[in-house]
């Protein structure tokens, strides 16, 4: 990918986002249901889009809540909807909205005490607290939140009963219904005042911060990093869990300082990605600059996304920390700390993340799940105790309670990030450190991401892929040992297919918003293996767009 001139710079004052223009675009923009980019689209994280572009208006917030208040209401999911906001200027006005739909509803509705903002894990926290033991009467939640977009992006996902994020045949039926009542001129929304809703006997206070900080030394040990003294940075990018660092320092006495608590809807202070875009991706060395500028007066430091399901480990010996090789460092220091959970206890992780964390898994003698790419296929794993750790290549991940008890179904930035600091705290290496002894021992790993262009028809024919369709037999020198179009976890369709050696995999897969395929390849030969990993990848993929061949004449 080409990488913008200006990456790693502070973002300019002609680059903010004009937030008057977005929030009045939100209410006076009527979506175009004709359109295919002005309907509801549920991808793998909810429904995402900017007002300015007619993707993320309140037609579609009202609409997407009465398919919501119609999917609880066939399913006899009667409890309280705990509703939670990160701090994009869309969330806001996507949140009165919601609200007045919810009320008009009788939806019992749980808002954050204070007004405050509300990370991802702490609604799916609130969720499987307030449903422990229940049979009847289940909880349920909205998060409004793009994650880590830019700042004219608004977004808003479901999680069920469950705690995490719903899966595709919810999302899919509430993206129907929704785009059912944006036909129809949303006739049949429910809906009241904002003033009204906010003062409706169904609407009530819930106290998110201290509910989940209080419960946070039950997953991470906070006494091991508090007697350890050790320093840790955090910048919270703005985001939902600015004021919840603080709580989280002042409560377990941790030497932390918060090096940012500003926020800010243009998020001004950010510096830009790597393609020029103001962006809260805390895996980004781009967008990390600031931190990573400070990372030698930490002993350890870490950021977090705009949601807070998302997590960056800033270390002294490596930097930031590509996803992948913390994840390794956790499952190896996690399944080796947690003497209280199940022996048979596996490890999740998506199909595209790196095969280190493979061999790490094999090296401990656990079970490897592997899954689609998207959280939602480790939420059954989470809930019922069989998966201790799960992680995703973008750098989400969660895990169980120290007594191996389920904490959250859904990404955990906060308490990923914590757990650098309880790896460094018990054996005084960081996680940087950890990951080159791995180097060392199971080999290096050089791993890449591309995105090449691809029509409709081409995206639509590799989500379809059989294995039979891939006539090489080798990949940069090496046998094709084994294709994958179903992942081997839980034999979900991937969307895609991936080609494994027994030194080197690409995975190749559609995206679902733009006219590009991403391949993933990953080497433990060295760069220019890699390489050849990535052509011949294209060359594979671009032979099953052609289709078969046909004999001469």
């Amino acid at each position: 990918m080409k990488i913008n001139p200006n990456a790693g710079n502070p973002a300019q004052p002609e680059m903010l986002v004009n937030v008057p223009r977005l929030v009045t675009a939100y209410y006076t923009r009527i979506p175009d249901s004709n359109l295919p980019g002005e309907r509801v689209v549920f991808g793998t994280s909810g429904h995402r889009g900017s007002s300015l572009e007619g993707s993320f208006n309140e037609w579609h917030i009202l609409a997407i809540t009465q398919a919501i208040c119609q999917y609880r209401k066939q399913h006899d999911i009667d409890g309280p909807l705990f509703l939670g906001i990160d701090t994009h200027a869309l969330s806001e006005p996507a949140y009165a909205s919601a609200l007045e739909v919810l009320a008009a509803n009788d939806v019992e509705v749980m808002l954050a005490a204070n007004d405050e903002y509300t990370p991802t894990p702490a609604v799916s926290h609130a969720i499987l607290t307030y449903n422990e033991g229940r049979t009847h009467g289940l909880a349920d939640g909205i998060v409004i939140t793009p994650s880590h977009n830019p700042p004219e992006s608004g977004g808003f996902k479901y999680n069920p009963p469950h705690g995490g994020p719903a899966g595709v045949e919810v999302t899919s039926w509430i993206e129907s219904r929704s785009n059912t009542f944006l036909e129809r001129n949303l006739s049949d929304v429910k809906r009241m005042s904002f003033e009204k809703a906010l003062h409706a006997d169904t609407t009530h206070r819930h106290d998110f911060l201290n509910s989940y900080v209080a419960d946070l030394q039950n997953v991470v040990d906070t006494k091991v990093i508090s007697d350890s003294k050790i320093h840790m940075g955090v910048d919270p990018l703005g985001g939902a869990g600015v004021h919840y660092w603080s709580a989280i320092a002042e409560r377990y006495k941790l030497n932390m300082t918060v090096v940012n608590n500003q926020v800010d809807p243009t998020f001004r202070f950010m510096t830009l990605d790597w393609d020029g875009k103001i962006r809260m991706d805390p895996s980004s060395r781009y967008a990390m600059r600031g931190m990573l500028n400070m990372k030698d007066r930490f002993d350890i430091a870490f950021a977090c996304d705009t949601d807070h399901d998302r997590h960056g480990i800033v270390t002294r010996s490596s930097g930031l920390l590509p996803a992948d090789h913390y994840l390794s460092v956790a499952v190896h220091y996690l399944f080796q700390s947690r003497h209280e959970w199940a022996s048979n206890t596996a490890v999740g992780k998506t199909v595209v993340s790196s095969q280190m964390i493979d061999r790490v898994t094999a090296a401990l003698d656990r079970r490897l799940y592997e899954v689609p790419v998207g959280f939602k296929w480790f939420v059954e794993g989470l809930g019922n105790r069989s998966l201790g750790f799960c992680g995703e290549e973008s750098a989400g991940a969660s895990f169980l309670r120290i007594n191996g008890k389920t904490w959250t179904t859904d990404k955990d930035g906060i308490a990923a990030a914590l757990l650098s600091g309880e790896i460094l705290a018990r054996t005084e290496r960081d996680p940087g450190e950890i990951y080159s002894g791995f180097e060392r021992e199971y080999g290096r790993s050089e791993f890449q991401r591309i995105d090449a262009p691809a029509t409709p028809e081409q995206k639509k024919t590799l989500s379809k892929l059989s294995p039979d369709q891939i006539r090489h037999t080798e990949i940069a020198g090496e046998a094709i040992r084994t294709i994958l179009t179903r992942a081997s976890g839980n034999n979900a369709s991937i969307g895609g297919i991936k080609v494994i050696a027994d030194n080197g995999w690409f995975a190749a897969r559609p995206s679902g918003t733009e006219d590009i395929y991403k391949i993933y390849a990953e080497s433990f030969l060295g760069k220019d293996h890699l390489r050849c990993i990535v052509a011949e990848a294209q060359t594979i993929v671009e032979d099953a767009f052609a289709g078969p061949r046909t004999g001469g004449p």
